[in-house]
């Protein structure tokens, strides 16, 4: 079964301490080697953002998030795991290396 795990962060700590990266890279090193690795990546900032709504008669493009938030996804795991309490065991490890929160959501 397939998790997404979230990373949850606001915009003082959106791009991580240098510790924080290097704690991340061994998580995901570590991940690859047993297998849960599917994929992952991080997110530029909102600010970044281009939403764009195309259920009209002509697409519309706006800058900037879809919502304002104190909190966004920062990143994200994709993660193999053999049922919900190994992707919990495996997010709070996520959670811990980059030293913010993160969600956890099964793939349908």
């Amino acid at each position: 079964m397939q998790y997404l795990v979230s990373v949850i962060a606001d915009e003082a700590t959106h791009a991580g301490t240098p510790e924080e990266r290097a704690a991340i890279d061994v998580f995901n090193d570590r991940i690859i080697a047993d297998g849960n690795w599917v994929f992952a990546g991080g997110l530029a900032a909102p600010s970044a953002a281009t939403v764009i709504d195309n259920r009209g008669a002509e697409p519309v493009f706006t800058d900037g998030p879809f919502v304002e938030s104190k909190e966004f996804l920062a990143g994200f795991w994709v993660m193999e795991a053999a049922d919900l309490d190994e992707a919990l065991k495996l997010a709070a490890e996520g959670s811990k290396a980059c030293n913010r929160r993160v969600e956890v959501r099964p793939f349908l």
